[in-house]
């Protein structure tokens, strides 16, 4: 064993907390409150926000059908409710129609800009400090567990 390498010992390891559905949960809606405050400030809901970012990241303009299914597979929403937030975002000139498709507009584009300016501080500050190898294996966990509970959630809805 070289001499930078830590293992943990077995009192560390038996006081580290299990990542569980709770503690995941917990640590989505920590984050998830942090970023609705900020949203809230611009006017924006963070369905909103997740429907906006998806129109301005597709590689090709999406019609509104391919919008409400890539913002239903990030959250599990009900069609409708994405329908009525495309509906609010074309209203407030955030995305707008171009033929078959919604496009955004400047307007969209320079608020998820300014969305990501007021919170990129916030998550470093969040983010900062963890080792990339703890990020690593906590990503690995949670892409394994999105992978699984998307299984679930097809199973239940076909």
């Amino acid at each position: 064993m070289s001499a930078n390498t830590t293992t943990a010992t077995p009192a560390a390891a038996a006081t580290a907390p299990l990542a569980d559905a709770r503690a995941l949960g917990l640590a989505h809606y920590a984050a998830r409150g942090v970023l609705e405050v900020v949203l809230a400030r611009h006017g924006a809901t963070f369905q909103q926000q997740i429907a906006l970012r998806a129109a301005v990241t597709a590689e090709t303009p999406l019609t509104p059908e391919e919008l409400v299914a890539q913002v239903r597979g990030s959250l599990k929403a009900d069609p409708e409710d994405i329908r009525a937030t495309l509906d609010v975002l074309t209203a407030g000139r955030l995305l707008v129609e171009d033929g078959a498709h919604l496009r955004p507009t400047d307007a969209g584009r320079e608020l998820l800009a300014t969305i990501g300016a007021a919170t990129a501080p916030v998550s470093a500050r969040i983010w900062g400090g963890i080792s990339v190898e703890d990020l690593a294996a906590a990503g690995r966990v949670l892409a394994l567990v999105t992978e699984r509970a998307d299984a679930e959630f097809a199973a239940l809805t076909a």
